[in-house]
This record gives C-alpha cells, sequence and structure tokens, in this order.
C-alpha cells in the first residue's frame, strides 16, 4: 500500500468513515512475516532484507506472538538517550554483502521495527477488513510487548490538529512528516489510496559539475555543492531532466567546463561508497560560478535526502554565499518521545 504525496493535512472529514493520522517514519520499508520461529523481512520492492538485520529477526521471533504479517519500517537511531533522531547513514550501512560486517553493525547500530498496519494473522487474512479494524488488532497483537524491545507501534490520531503539531515537531527528531489514512478503507497492496504530507524547504546551492546521462547524450544529473569555513562539499544532485533539456545544459555548462593546459577535460570522480562501488563515479567538473535553486526535503548531516528538484538558476547570488549554515533546520527533538 503506497501513499500520494499532498500539500497538507487533510481534516478528518474530508473523507467517508473519517481519516487517521500517524508519523511518517525515515527508514526502509518493510513487510515482515512470522509463522512460528521463521521470518522473513521484505522490502517494498520485494527484495529479501533478512540477512542484513539478524538482531532484528531475533527480537520478532522472540517478542512478536504466534504468527502474523506486518507492514512497517526499519529504522535506525543515534545519539545520547533524551536527544536521539533517526539515522538514515546508519541504516544505509546496514546493508552490505560481509558476514562480519553484518553481525559488528547488527550491534553497534542495532534496527528497530515500528509497526503500523496488519496483513494477516494466524491464518486468517485481513487484507480486506477496514483499518480502523486492522489497527485494533495489531494493537492487539504488541499490547504486553517487554520493554525496551526493538519492536514498536506507531502513534496515531484521529485529530487533525494534534497531527499538525506532530508534523512540525517530530521533523526534529529526523521523521519525514505525516501519513493519512483512510479507516475504513481496505489493504490495497500497490495502490496509492494513503496520503503522505513531507517537509519541502528551498535552498540555493553551487553547480559543481554534471555527470553525463546513461544514453551518452546530455547531462544525466547535476552536482551540488555547499560552502563550509570557505571550503566546498558535496551535497547531493540533481537529475530529473528531459531528454531535450539534457541536451541543453550540455551548451549551457561549456563556458564552465574545467580544463587542463592541453584542452581536455580534467578528470574528476566522486567518493565511493557501498552503493557506487561498481558504478562510474567521474564526472565533467565545472568551475563554481553558477548557483541554482533547489526544493528539498531535508538536509542530513551534509547531504540532501530524498529527490532534489530544480526550481531555477539564482545569476543574483555570489556561489560563495551558498553555505551550509542558510539550510533552514528543524528544532531538535527526541526520537524517544515521538516513540514512547
Amino acid at each position: 500500500m503506497l501513499a500520494k504525496a499532498v500539500k497538507d493535512v487533510p481534516a478528518a472529514d474530508a473523507v467517508e468513515g473519517g481519516y487517521s493520522y500517524e508519523p511518517k517514519w525515515d527508514g526502509f520499508r518493510c513487510l515482515v512475516r512470522k509463522d512460528g520461529d521463521d521470518v522473513e523481512l521484505i522490502s517494498r520492492g520485494k527484495k529479501p532484507l533478512t540477512r542484513y538485520f539478524p538482531e532484528l529477526v531475533a527480537a520478532i521471533r522472540e517478542h512478536l506472538p504466534g504468527s502474523a504479517v506486518v507492514d512497517g519500517e526499519v529504522v535506525v537511531r543515534s545519539g545520547e538517550p533524551g536527544a536521539q533522531r533517526l539515522d538514515w547513514e546508519a541504516l544505509g550501512q546496514r546493508i552490505h554483502p560481509a558476514e562480519s560486517r553484518i553481525t559488528r553493525l547488527s550491534q553497534e547500530t542495532p534496527a528497530e521495527l515500528i509497526a503500523f498496519d496488519l496483513l494477516a494473522v494466524g491464518d486468517e487474512d485481513v487484507t480486506d477488513s477496514p483499518f480502523a479494524e486492522r489497527r485494533e488488532r495489531l494493537e492487539s497483537l504488541f499490547d504486553g510487548m517487554a520493554k525496551g524491545a526493538p519492536l514498536h507501534l506507531t502513534r496515531v490520531t484521529r485529530d487533525a490538529d494534534e497531527a499538525r503539531v506532530w508534523f512540525t515537531r517530530f521533523e526534529g527528531a529526523g521523521l519525514d512528516g505525516v501519513v493519512a489514512k483512510a479507516l475504513a478503507s481496505p489493504y490495497s497492496p500497490g495502490k496509492r489510496t494513503m496520503l503522505k504530507i513531507k517537509h519541502k524547504r528551498t535552498a540555493e546551492a553551487v553547480v559543481t559539475g554534471y555527470r553525463v546521462h546513461k544514453s551518452g547524450q546530455g547531462v544525466g544529473s547535476l552536482l551540488l555543492g555547499l560552502y563550509q569555513d570557505g571550503q566546498l562539499f558535496n551535497v547531493g544532485g540533481i537529475a530529473a531532466f528531459t531528454a531535450q533539456r539534457r541536451l541543453e545544459l550540455v551548451e549551457e555548462l561549456e563556458p564552465l567546463v574545467r580544463r587542463d593546459a592541453d584542452g581536455n577535460v580534467e578528470h574528476a570522480e566522486t567518493d565511493r561508497s557501498r552503493f557506487s562501488s561498481g558504478k562510474d563515479v567521474s564526472f565533467v567538473p565545472l568551475r563554481p560560478e553558477r548557483v541554482v535553486e533547489v526544493a528539498f526535503d531535508q538536509l542530513e548531516g551534509w547531504r540532501f535526502r530524498h529527490t532534489v528538484q530544480f526550481l531555477r538558476w539564482r545569476p543574483d547570488r555570489d556561489p560563495e554565499s551558498c553555505t551550509l549554515d542558510q539550510i533552514d533546520r528543524a528544532a531538535a527533538y527526541d526520537l524517544g518521545e515521538v516513540l514512547d
């Protein structure tokens, strides 16, 4: 079951039967299938996640009673107690081929499960039941959950005003926004029957280079940088361009291409990561003279999260004025307060 993006939290009576609201978690969407001692974790894209989270599999086996299929989010938290937040980078590092690293990270950055829907209990398929009923049965499944277990039931409210408070407050703990679910709706796999309200911000960034499109024609993505203490740091990129625009950008950016004394394009590569180890990370470097305004969801550490959207060129902006300090960050909020 997927979510359609909308701009604002809808009124509770905007749909027949009313809405239920809950926080939007920023982790790996996951289906948990438990049949006795057999536990399987499956991503939204139907990829197996079980081997990467042995500590979570053990916790589900120990604490989740009976057999069930639960929809939820796998997350990792970081920070000291009282000042914790979701840590996307630490979560991403958990997907690694080496068994020794999986074992080590399961102890250093243990994962937790946030449950928010129920598909089956025992041999009973409950996907045709309305969400209000599925939620009640999910609460019963989690009733009596051992204190300290890394399995959590997401909080819900039927008060739109409270959901709007959550939207603002919980961002400081690394959450993505708010989700609205129709209380009368069945579970509909693959259909966008939920509504999601996500944070949107804008910033000015320096274009530091571009990657050639996989077709070999035009710009595939623009690479972005922000200054901190006089140094330019890579913070992400923009990739959504039409075929025509990709070709136009090559011509527009040609005067900025950095070349050596012989007129050849200078060689440049971005840092490799676990996701790019087998990919071409080279790019065409540009003199940092052009500024672009972008829309984004959030900045985690020194990187834009999720999709970054091109808004407009900003010829009026000095590139060195594009600093990390300009980014509007949410006030810190303890993740523990969201989970309690």
